[in-house]
């Protein structure tokens, strides 16, 4: 049987001695990715400021870091991982700094502490940064994008009673809310965030309106499969391991994974407030310099990412199996109804780089579904918007000192579950007026 959750309180684990990057590159197939060496072997006794770093073109001054203690909040999701080894590997201390992860119960939590400056930056959903930035997820504040922290890996669970009825997809889906009239609730994360986007989208591709055919309920990330055993919602939207614990506890199955919805979508972000960037620009790109590091770490073999996967599950982070969590980590899926797959579009935390990159094109497509779904009333500046948000400067300084790739381009574009195409370049007002299904 599956192990019961406990009641966890944050604890800072003590830093290893070294880290460990043993364990031949022995990935599937369906991890079809370049592999990068972690290069961070004795990293955790290196007390002083990466030479890398220092020779960097930073701001005018020294470049040390101006605040060494850096509190980084996280929620228990498997995509918390790079920030959590970054901080047990030692690799903060590389770049002269420490990193304490703060384990927070929800994103509204999380969003209120990166506003009042009781955390420092934070794992958290790309949207609901760019909400806050526009006033539609909280108090307007000005923001900060300071990476992407993983692509994929992200689902769409459905209750088990649907699966009884028939249900086995969207079109399942459809069929049965067409066939026995009712009100069905979906549950998101947060209204602004990067779940409720998903959740919309696939509901929307399956031709169900989400606001006017569907209730959508906000429910934090750890507490989606309890509320979902008791019947408060006929599915959910999170990231993992929950989608997985829904089909281990037997109340759930998966109907879709985010990477079918968008192959290689943004997920995760580190993000900060617009004011800590200009008080610690420094400490900002040690921290992004450090959690790349930790990237590298969790995507060069299947060895790190088992120990990544030991790591996270302890009760001071996610507070789950070590399996529950390892499997989907290693892109092998199974929907809860006999179907098993090796997923070459599993989560990635580092793709050399391309899984980190503060695209403008990611942030710029949040906010046309925020325009979409009616959380906007007018149309923004994408462009200008995305420009303030993500630290683009910031994060290429990072990534010089922390030798991690550079994409030729702040954009990039693709096609959805729908078939329609973003692409940033073009016109982002037409191709938020332009679904059929919206508000």
């Amino acid at each position: 049987m599956p192990s019961r959750l406990k009641t966890a309180k944050p604890v800072r684990p003590a830093v290893e001695s070294s880290a460990a990057t043993d364990g031949a590159d022995l990935a599937p197939a369906s991890q079809r990715r370049r592999r990068a060496s972690t290069g961070i072997a004795g990293a955790s006794v290196m007390t002083l400021v990466d030479p890398m770093v220092r020779a960097g073109a930073w701001a005018a001054g020294s470049d040390a870091p101006e605040k060494r203690e850096v509190r980084i909040g996280f929620i228990p999701l498997t995509d918390c991982a790079s920030v959590v080894m970054a901080s047990t590997l030692g690799l903060d201390r590389k770049y002269g700094i420490r990193i304490t992860p703060t384990k927070e119960a929800s994103w509204a939590g999380v969003r209120d502490k990166l506003v009042n400056g009781e955390l420092d930056a934070a794992h958290v959903l790309y949207g609901l940064v760019y909400g806050v930035q526009l006033g539609i997820g909280g108090s307007k504040k000005d923001m900060a994008v300071l990476m992407s922290l993983n692509h994929n890996g992200q689902a769409i669970s459905l209750s088990s009673r649907l699966a009884e009825k028939g249900v086995r997809d969207g079109p399942g889906l459809r069929a049965l809310m067409a066939r026995e009239k009712r009100e069905y609730t979906f549950a998101q994360t947060f209204p602004t965030g990067t779940h409720a986007m998903w959740l919309y989208y696939w509901l929307a591709a399956h031709g169900i309106h989400p606001m006017q055919e569907a209730r959508a309920i906000t429910v934090p990330p750890p507490q989606m499969v309890a509320n979902m055993r008791v019947g408060n919602m006929d599915g959910f939207c999170a990231g993992e391991p929950w989608n997985a614990r829904a089909i281990a506890d037997r109340i759930g199955f998966t109907a879709e994974t985010t990477q079918s919805i968008w192959k290689d979508h943004p997920e995760k972000s580190l993000g900060t407030t617009a004011e800590f960037v200009r008080t610690h620009p420094n400490t900002a790109r040690a921290m992004v310099a450090a959690i790349l590091e930790a990237s590298k770490f969790i995507d060069g073999s299947v060895s790190n990412r088992r120990k990544t996967a030991e790591t996270i599950a302890a009760e001071s982070y996610v507070n789950t199996d070590m399996d529950i969590i390892l499997d989907r980590m290693l892109g092998r899926y199974t929907n809860g109804l006999g179907k098993t797959w090796d997923d070459p579009s599993a989560m990635t935390f580092y793709q050399d780089g391309n899984a980190n990159y503060p695209f403008l094109s990611d942030g710029m497509w949040f906010l046309t579904q925020h325009k979409r779904w009616g959380l906007l009333k007018e149309h923004p500046d994408y462009l200008a918007v995305a420009r303030k948000v993500n630290q683009v400067d910031i994060y290429r300084q990072a990534a010089t000192a922390a030798q991690v790739p550079l994409p030729a381009s702040d954009f990039r574009s693709a096609t959805l579950i729908d078939g329609v195409v973003w692409d940033a370049t073009r016109d982002p007002k037409a191709y938020a007026d332009g679904f059929r299904i919206k508000a």
